[in-house]
């Protein structure tokens, strides 16, 4: 397909916001005393032409199902969006502008998930964003494959993706573009602002690899571009709204800081104001004026212009997707739950009744209970990191995405447990996607930078990790979990639920699905006997985060507090110090987060000074317990495991009646 250029009076205008968009970086950067002011002058034209002419958005209406959505995965050049922003009328005004990087501001220092109109995820840590964009690429197709039928077509937007260097350098990037690649994400474009730099220095002091070569090897298409020419840009960017059959890397040469007089192409201009002089003569070199935070009004009149065009698409949609509902009655039934979140009322019924065994790993409860949810709630959409057989993350009933085909609901990332949790934010970041992947616990520190980053958004996220104890056996010490719990459970706002048994197992997942952020379900390898009293109303058991299994009618001498596979082994003490006439309460504690989050009253009612002595009991690390049993004994592991029978390790590190009455008494 031949492209054409840009009009030349459209190439004069989006030369001309390129420059603002350098004026409005180095006045924000210079009031904030801090910032990063040259990636986004050197990439102005390319923010110019996104916002001045390629995406289809509505800045009126941010959450537009069908926009293309961009994401700055270069996330320290922020001034480049929140320019962008700006210009084309989102909800950001010049004092957001001259707010840069200032105390609950709307322009923080890197773009933020929900905080500011117009940013489609938060970005920073150097490659993830393109993680997201891959997931929001993939999760676009699968909703397209769900929803788009015959002439009507709900989702067809493009993902556009800006990274730099350092970006590329991450090993994110590489997992996320080889997945994108054979999956054949035909809505995805890779912008790599290629300005040969990086904060300590230029990229060919450590990197010399041939990008281009590596990204056709994934199997995208290539295209190496002057990032400052507007008609090159055009050439490069249009044909792809009309054709495009794979993933496009768009290799944009640019200089670093252009408009710097001095500092132009330099690393120092990375990330620091320019000095006063310097800036004076970029502005003066620029045409721009000398005032601060000027916007010229031809600019103001070109973006009002463009709101117009925007909002005629918008109705034009909005009539389009009225015709669907009406010719497709059930899909849009579909799309109402989808949007709305919507629960069965009786979910938690439903649950209690599905039939399970009595003793059954927690990585098969797990497994029963998703594919009886799958059924239940179509936005449900499961993976793994190449063990779907072990973690038991697979939905039976349905197909595995397939390049061109993405009518399936089970992912297979391949071993890329890191790329496998940036996916799922993306997908989560539909809106319309509960992405549910899976891994071993151990594993988990593979993506231990995603499930924050999950977290700081609050997404819609489940993680099942499962083989979560040394009582996976013979796998050994790389295999077995000891400190991966603690660090989960420190990260905030990620929901972690170790559950005892089946029961607490389906109220896990309803605990998960009513939680607005991640949930890290811990599930076990090893068959687990069922507790009693498990089997109670989710808000008398699992929604309280801890709960009372066992008590006694005297003063207490032990309050025993146990999670997972521990919780019946706890029950087995207190049998045994209770036929020593010992009064012991037995608490399973499987999530401290909705514990801590009580009423005073209902935790010292569990844990009051009248509890007795306090004993934890968790295969894992000790670290975080004293919160709750302050000077009592805390039964766990602050080692590495070994490799052996779990009857064996049993022994070896205490996790038997008579050790844990020795250690307590």
């Amino acid at each position: 397909m031949t492209a054409t250029h840009t009009p030349l009076s459209l190439t004069s205008i989006l030369s001309h916001i390129a420059n603002t968009i350098r004026g409005l970086t180095m006045d924000a950067v210079e009031q904030a005393g801090s910032g990063h002011a040259g990636t986004p002058m050197g990439c102005a034209e390319i923010g110019a032409y996104l916002y001045g002419y390629f995406l289809k958005h509505h800045p009126r209406h941010p959450d537009f199902p069908n926009r293309d959505r961009f994401i700055l995965s270069a996330g320290h050049a922020s001034m480049l969006q929140y320019a962008c922003l700006h210009l084309s009328g989102y909800s950001m005004t010049l004092d957001d502008l001259k707010r840069f990087r200032q105390l609950n501001s709307i322009t923080p220092s890197h773009p933020q998930y929900g905080l500011t109109p117009g940013v489609e995820t938060t970005t920073g840590l150097d490659g993830q964003g393109i993680g997201h964009g891959v997931g929001q690429a993939l999760g676009l197709k699968l909703l397209g494959a769900k929803f788009n039928r015959g002439p009507f077509s709900l989702y067809d937007g493009k993902v556009i993706i800006l990274a730099g260097d350092g970006c590329f350098m991450e090993g994110i990037c590489h997992e996320a573009c080889a997945l994108a690649g054979h999956l054949k994400l035909n809505n995805l474009i890779l912008i790599y602002d290629r300005n040969q730099t990086c904060l300590d220095g230029y990229v060919s002091e450590s990197c010399s690899e041939d990008t281009k070569k590596r990204f056709e090897a994934y199997g995208w298409d290539v295209k190496e571009v002057d990032g400052h020419d507007l008609d090159a840009l055009h050439d490069a960017l249009s044909p792809l709204r009309q054709e495009q059959h794979r993933p496009v890397l768009i290799i944009a040469d640019t200089i670093i800081g252009k408009g710097a007089p001095t500092l132009a192409g330099s690393y120092l201009v990375h990330n620091e104001p320019l000095e006063k002089q310097e800036r004076h003569h970029a502005k003066e070199a620029l045409g721009l004026s000398s005032e601060e935070f000027a916007v010229p009004q031809e600019i103001r009149a070109f973006f009002d212009q463009k709101l117009v065009s925007a909002e005629n698409n918008k109705a034009e949609w909005d009539q389009s997707f009225a015709l669907w509902a009406n010719t497709y009655p059930e899909l849009h039934a579909e799309f109402e739950k989808m949007t709305t979140k919507s629960l069965p009322n009786d979910l938690e019924k439903l649950l209690a009744q599905l039939p399970l065994p009595n003793v059954i790993s927690g990585r098969k409860a797990s497994h029963a209970v998703v594919n009886f949810l799958a059924e239940k709630l179509s936005r449900l959409y499961g993976g793994s990191a190449d063990l779907a057989r072990s973690d038991m993350t697979h939905f039976d009933a349905h197909p595995v995405v397939l390049p061109d085909r993405f009518e399936g609901r089970n992912i297979k990332y391949g071993v890329r447990e890191f790329a496998m949790a940036t996916l799922a934010i993306g997908m989560a970041q539909t809106q319309m996607i509960i992405p549910f992947i899976g891994t071993f616990l151990a594993f988990s520190d593979y993506m231990l930078s995603a499930i924050r980053m999950a977290a700081l958004m609050r997404l819609p996220i489940l993680y099942q990790l499962t083989h979560d104890s040394i009582f996976i056996g013979q796998d050994g010490p790389t295999h077995q979990p000891i400190e991966q719990l603690a660090h989960l459970r420190a990260i905030p706002h990620l929901q972690v639920i170790r559950p005892a048994d089946a029961n607490e197992v389906k109220q896990a997942w309803l605990a998960a699905l009513n939680y607005a952020g991640p949930t890290a379900l811990v599930l076990s390898r090893q068959a687990l006997p069922a507790c009693a009293g498990t089997n109670q109303p989710f808000a008398e058991g699992m929604g309280r985060g801890a709960y009372i299994l066992k008590d006694a009618d005297k003063p207490l001498d032990f309050t025993l507090i146990a999670t997972g596979s521990e919780v019946s082994l706890a029950l087995s003490v207190a049998e045994a110090l209770s036929s020593q006439e010992y009064a012991v309460r037995v608490i399973s504690m499987p999530c401290w987060q909705l514990f801590d989050a009580q009423p005073e009253t209902y935790k010292k009612s569990l844990l009051g000074n009248d509890s007795g002595k306090r004993i934890s009991i968790e295969a894992a690390a000790s670290l975080g317990w004293h919160k709750y049993i302050l000077d009592g004994k805390a039964i766990a592991i602050d080692t590495f495991g070994k490799s052996a029978l779990p009857k064996d390790l049993a022994q070896e590190f205490g996790f038997v009646v008579d050790s844990i009455i020795k250690e307590i008494i």
